[in-house]
């Protein structure tokens, strides 16, 4: 295994690499500490070079991220909530590669998304391999790990009303899906289906779960994404949100206004935290 924590950062030479963080090691305070040097890429595979470098920034994991595919209504609990009817197939919507953001990025948002802004916490997993027609029993090996990520929504665009209901122009915007703090080797998470999670605006708790609520399991989530379509190496999914997002809480109290800070967190990995920045 060429990490167990795939961290990615500038070094105090000013270099931007990649290193391997042992499980466990409390990624908010690794600043300033070595971590063992990575060469290579999420899509060629990584090798120790048997050196340590000082971690000066933390960035998002992955450079560039291929597509952003995206589940939605994926809780039990999240379905019950909206309401919703589960279909025998999994809403599917995508985000294109700029809305990738870093664990601790501010998230700039325009003026016209800010009215019903929305927070997501997400498992967020991150293909390793190009795969198409993957089955579920061999779905997880085409998995370079797994991330924390926010689907970051504009309701104002989502409403039905609007815009029909659709979902992608709404989650689209530039920096709508930090990711990090790290990418998690599957050989660390063994059992993507059993993580609880957490999502906090200014430290106040707004979702708890657990990841065995999915309707899709991420197996299933792979197969179904790969059918007849290629999944490319550095593509990022999105698996979902449970109950306690901003959109059903009454009277719209919840919707995040500027400087809230969003912090989610998933067992096994870590945590990212984002302060929401309204631009004039």
């Amino acid at each position: 295994m060429a990490f167990e924590c795939l961290l990615r950062f500038i070094n105090d030479r000013g270099e931007t690499c990649y290193g391997n963080v042992p499980r466990g090691v409390d990624i908010a305070s690794i600043v300033g500490k070595e971590v063992d040097a990575l060469d290579g890429s999420p899509q060629a595979g990584f090798t120790s070079v048997n050196k340590q470098s000082v971690v000066k920034e933390v960035l998002c994991p992955i450079a560039e991220v291929h597509i952003f595919q995206c589940i939605g209504l994926n809780y039990r609990q999240h379905a019950k909530e909206a309401k919703a009817t589960i279909a025998p197939y999994p809403v599917v919507f995508s985000k294109p590669p700029d809305a990738r953001a870093g664990p601790y990025d501010d998230v700039h948002v325009h003026r016209d998304a800010q009215s019903k802004l929305d927070y997501e916490g997400e498992l967020t997993v991150i293909i390793g391999k190009d795969c198409k027609d993957v089955n579920e029993d061999d779905a997880l090996n085409h998995v370079l790990g797994y991330a924390v990520g926010n689907d970051i929504s504009a309701r104002n665009f989502q409403a039905k009303e609007v815009s029909g209901g659709q979902f992608g122009y709404a989650k689209s915007f530039d920096r709508f899906a930090p990711i990090g703090p790290v990418i998690v080797s599957p050989l660390v998470i063994k059992d993507p289906q059993n993580l609880e999670y957490t999502t906090k605006v200014n430290g106040e708790l707004r979702q708890k779960t657990n990841t065995s609520d999915m309707i899709w399991s991420v197996r299933q989530i792979i197969a179904h994404l790969s059918r007849g379509t290629t999944l490319r190496a550095g593509s990022a999914i999105m698996t979902g949100t449970p109950s306690g997002v901003a959109l059903f809480m009454e009277g719209g109290k919840g919707f995040l206004k500027h400087g809230d800070v969003v912090e989610i967190e998933v067992e096994e990995i870590g945590a990212i935290k984002n302060r929401i920045v309204f631009d004039a």
